[in-house]
């Protein structure tokens, strides 16, 4: 069986406020990449012409437009996260580059959240491609691989993460 596998780089800050670590309890950043890979929802032999199991273009341009402008740059925060309700009061107009999640942005948690966007995204696309695995390689030395259904590992199923819009929060009030 294919899969269409591509890669990301993105730039992020975050900080995590449960694990205990004195070190990551600070707002950091790091230069993380995202691997996709992609399968046929319903695998078929080459057709004999164009010999695709679909453009590399259609299966990554929306995924590549949500990274490239919405994640790459942004922070990162818990929803419990006391920096949000600052940025709430003193910079309003920088929550759009706010990457909200349920709990600490860990990259466990990324992965199953990117997981769930790309199947949102792939599902409005005709769903003709489908998540084989995603992982996310925080450091050089640090990689975190998910495979199977995100919504079996996230705390809870509704979010951004479930929407096949450009969203990285839910924090306008229209919503």
């Amino acid at each position: 069986m294919f899969e269409l596998v591509f890669r990301r780089r993105f730039s992020m800050a975050h900080r995590l406020l449960a694990g205990g670590s004195a070190q990551c309890a600070l707002p950091h950043g790091h230069t993380e990449t995202v691997t996709v890979r992609l399968r046929a929802v319903r695998p078929a032999p080459l057709d004999g012409g164009a010999n695709m199991v679909e453009p590399f273009a259609r299966a990554k341009s929306r995924w590549h437009h949500w990274i490239d402008g919405h994640v790459d740059h942004a922070l990162q925060l818990g929803e419990g996260d006391p920096l949000l309700g600052w940025f709430q009061a003193a910079e309003p107009e920088r929550l759009p580059r706010i990457l909200v999640t349920p709990g600490d942005p860990t990259t466990e948690l990324l992965c199953g959240l990117f997981a769930a966007k790309l199947g949102a995204f792939l599902a409005a696309d005709g769903g003709r491609l489908a998540c084989a695995g995603l992982e996310i390689e925080e450091t050089p030395t640090n990689t975190v691989r998910f495979e199977g259904d995100p919504f079996d590992i996230l705390p809870r199923r509704q979010g951004w993460w479930s929407r096949a819009d450009l969203s990285i929060n839910d924090l306008d009030p229209a919503r």
